[in-house]
């Protein structure tokens, strides 16, 4: 029997009159249906929201009693959320637990920032005149957050952005990827059952051109949290106008590799780490400069490591990559890998594709101009570039209206410190690739990967405003 999800709006579950399916990423059989939210179910929604901020408010503590809970609940249902991401996305079971696993250290980590939300003295008396003044900051949610995830990581792209909206104290209207909305119903129930109060937490589905437009121009809403393709990404910016917004919009990253590195860790790191989730991760290693000295050997394991992946069913635990979202994508990927080779490219592995099941593909001799190099991929294709010189691969790595993450294998200091300096991104990441992520580390992007920053810690800042209390005694 197919599953139903309903809309979330104020701790209730709500049917509309539209439905549109959930199909299996691997088999492409429908799993369950979703309802579909219109002008009316996106303003409950946020009148939800808003009452419950203005009428429940939650003590810091209370906060952290929740998110923990929270978190405890994801792990003691991680196989059954883990199947759930394996059957909407197509990532292998392993890397859905893993992202469960993170998922509740997300939330985690908001409840423990949830009790650290403060402001500062402010050293007032210092300036003439002011001696009987004194003065602290104080940091105050801003009110409603309204949260839009993508497919690709379900649960911890959201708990990313509920977890510390929650722990800041506002209230949440939340947005799931139509591809994957049977994951953000169950994040729902779990919120519920951990203690949240009904209305901090609200769920509508549905399309850009309707939902997510009604949520944009709702004046009611303080702050976007988007996840998603810089298109969408600057189309949201421009319509919510002075309110406050974080953007994270993917990259082509770059990995720089040179001569003195560990080449058998720097192969093997960069080739699993450009197949992960199906090569589907705004930070997955896409472009990656190897130094000329080691750039034939680099070719050749790289190529031979990426034919030993096993490709097909993501709940056979045997199985290193999965379909990608869907088959259209596939089609796309493919016709990248095929132009690239048309203007010049060697393919050294894969390349071929079966429904939605796009083989690991490795390229070499690729051009900057290539769309496997200067667009996002979002496919299971990394190109391997050769360089001469540092300055050389640092100016192609920077080569590009992207600036997410980016990384360098190396042994020597004086490069690894001037590449951290040099390289244009919201991260350079040290003998490993641009890939790594840490759930409590500042994350976000320079020139079109976005603005603002994830992280707990450091969202919750951008989710708070902060005041300024002067008494004169």
């Amino acid at each position: 029997m197919v599953a139903e999800v309903r809309l979330f709006i104020n701790g209730e579950w709500v049917s509309t009159n539209q439905k549109e399916k959930v199909l299996n990423k691997a088999t492409g059989e429908t799993v369950a249906e979703y309802y579909v939210a219109g002008a009316k179910e996106v303003d409950a929604a946020i009148a939800a929201a808003e009452n419950a901020f203005k009428t429940k408010k939650l003590a810091p503590y209370r906060r952290y009693e929740i998110l923990k809970r929270a978190s405890e609940l994801m792990m003691e249902r991680q196989e059954d959320l883990a199947l759930t991401i394996s059957q909407e996305v197509g990532k292998t079971l392993k890397e859905a637990k893993g992202e469960v696993a993170r998922a509740a250290q997300t939330l985690l980590i908001s409840a423990e920032e949830s009790k650290r939300v403060q402001g500062e003295i402010v050293p007032i008396a210092g300036s003439p005149g002011n001696e009987n003044r004194r003065a602290w900051t104080t940091r105050v949610p801003l009110g409603i957050v309204c949260a839009i995830t993508p497919f690709n990581v379900p649960a911890n792209l959201t708990c990313h952005k509920v977890g510390p909206a929650i722990a800041a104290g506002n209230a949440v209207v939340y947005k799931p990827a139509s591809a994957t909305p049977i994951i953000g119903a169950k994040l729902c129930e779990i919120m519920a059952e951990a203690g949240l109060p009904a209305g901090y937490l609200n769920m509508v589905m549905g399309s850009g051109p309707v939902v997510g437009d009604a949520l944009a121009k709702d004046q009611r809403i303080a702050f976007y949290s988007f996840t998603g393709s810089a298109a969408v990404g600057m189309k949201l910016k421009t319509a919510v106008g002075f309110r406050p917004i974080s953007l994270e919009l993917g990259s082509n990253s770059p990995t720089l590799v040179h001569g003195d590195a560990d080449l058998a860790a720097a192969v093997d790191a960069c080739t699993r780490s450009a197949f992960a989730n199906a090569g589907q991760l705004c930070i997955s290693v896409q472009r990656v400069y190897v130094h000329a000295p080691i750039y034939d050997e680099f070719c050749k394991q790289a190529a031979a490591l990426a034919q030993t992946l096993k490709i097909g069913d993501p709940l056979d635990p045997a199985t290193d990559i999965g379909p990608m979202i869907s088959e259209k994508e596939a089609v796309r990927a493919e016709a990248w890998i095929q132009e690239a080779v048309a203007e010049g490219a060697k393919l050294l592995a894969g390349g071929q594709r079966k429904g939605p099941f796009l083989e690991p593909t490795v390229l070499a001799n690729v051009k900057p101009q290539m769309k496997c190099s200067c667009n996002e991929v979002f496919a299971p294709v990394f190109n391997i570039v050769s360089y001469d010189t540092i300055d050389e691969a640092i100016a192609l790595a920077n080569d590009s209206c992207y600036g997410l993450q980016a990384a360098i294998f190396t042994n020597s200091l004086d490069i690894a410190t001037r590449c951290a300096e040099e390289l244009e991104a919201g991260g350079v990441i040290i003998n490993d690739v641009s890939t790594f992520r840490a759930d409590l580390m500042p994350y976000g992007g320079w020139k079109e990967s976005g603005i603002g920053k994830e992280g707990p810690r450091y969202v919750i800042e951008e989710m708070t405003k902060e005041k300024i209390v002067v008494l004169k005694m």
